[in-house]
């Protein structure tokens, strides 16, 4: 089974943070839109098999008008073999959700909401420049939970000036809302963004990976101790609430990405369109795919699959490695991986192996020194 995801290339405002690809001027959402639908018909010969999953990301889509939000879900259920019951996911930002938006999703096919919190805190939100306010974060999942039943959100560790008490506050606020899906995120300083000019002109305080790892710990425990489960490094779900989209990309399953910037991945090769939402709109019209394409060797697969991998809670399984890549990278992992078998930061539990509670935080390190390097 293979998901489609589908990006929404607007905000109202930039995240400090943030280095997605997005637009704040809407002036481009009915072409894109229209551009949406002929890029669904133009993949379709790429024969996905049945679609499990559907997922719109971003930016911001909760911008869309619900009837946008049909059209292009009425265009995929035209054109693909859609799975019944198939998880339908919407990014949402509180904000944009009144409680007549929240009404007419629940009454659409979208069946899944994750909601942009950060922060049920105004100086964290400020610092991020998030368009929501404290208030709007508490009242929009308030009002979801009477209309949806799996719905995620979304929270940042590691702020500059975040106690652990007011992390700790963040995670009982959450708790106490019910939602059943939980994605948190060390907050990370990338290139071109707002934040890393904040910090080197001194208005923001450093990033400090041992704040965030502190985070991390009390997020672990918290999430555990209230009945969530850590199936991938940086989620936690209730048993039945795994997100079924973002787990299909770590099993290596195929998805389509439909829109500017959105990345593809058939097993073999992996796509990604143009970060401009002008030239895809162009190119789209004219019928033609602005993506470049790159060929994924044995070498890269192997490397894919052990990151993600030890990231979740399916682990690595060395017969696995060998029926996929071969007997050369089985022994290879399998020689490279008893120096963190010695320092208890990898364990082996029923076939499979482990990253410990002990080496969570290091998991994308110790991943990387497991690679295959040609």
């Amino acid at each position: 089974m293979s998901g489609i995801y589908i990006h929404i290339p607007f905000c109202k405002q930039a995240c400090h943070y943030c280095d997605f690809h997005f637009s704040t001027s809407l002036k481009k959402k009915e072409e894109l839109v229209e551009a949406l639908l002929i890029e669904l018909k133009l993949r379709k010969k790429e024969n996905v098999g049945e679609v499990a999953t559907i997922y719109f990301g971003g930016g911001t889509p909760s911008l869309l008008s619900l009837e946008e939000i049909n059209t292009i879900l009425n265009e995929v259920f035209h054109l693909y073999p859609v799975i019944d019951n198939p998880e339908i996911t919407l990014e949402a930002n509180p904000d944009d959700l009144t409680e007549e938006v929240i009404k007419n999703l629940a009454a659409s096919r979208i069946n899944r909401l994750s909601i942009g919190v950060q922060s049920f805190f105004e100086e964290d939100l400020k610092l991020m420049n998030r368009a929501h306010n404290a208030e709007e974060a508490l009242v929009s999942i308030e009002l979801a939970t009477q209309y949806f039943n799996n719905i995620s959100i979304d929270l940042i560790y590691g702020i500059p000036d975040m106690s652990n008490e007011r992390w700790r506050e963040n995670l009982t606020i959450a708790l106490g809302l019910g939602v059943p899906h939980i994605s948190s995120y060390a907050l990370t300083v990338e290139p071109k963004t707002a934040l890393k000019k904040m910090i080197e002109t001194g208005k923001v305080k450093p990033v400090e990976e041992d704040l965030a790892k502190s985070h991390f710990e009390i997020l672990i425990t918290t999430l555990e101790e209230a009945g969530f489960i850590n199936y991938e490094f940086s989620n936690f779900g209730k048993p039945n609430y795994f997100s079924k989209n973002n787990t299909a990309y770590w099993l290596g399953k195929p998805y389509l990405g439909i829109g500017p910037s959105a990345h593809s991945f058939n097993g073999e090769h992996r796509s990604w369109n143009i970060s401009n939402n002008a030239k895809y709109i162009k190119s789209i019209f004219q019928e033609e795919l602005p993506s470049q394409v790159e060929e994924l060797s044995v070498v890269d697969r192997y490397n894919e699959y052990v990151m993600t991998r030890l990231r979740t809670q399916f682990g690595v399984n060395l017969a696995e490695i060998e029926n996929l890549f071969g007997k050369k990278l089985a022994t290879y992992f399998k020689k490279e991986a008893q120096v963190f078998y010695d320092k208890e930061l990898l364990q082996e539990e029923n076939h499979k192996i482990l990253i410990t509670k002990k080496g969570k935080f290091l998991s994308d390190g110790i991943a990387a020194d497991l690679f295959y390097v040609e």
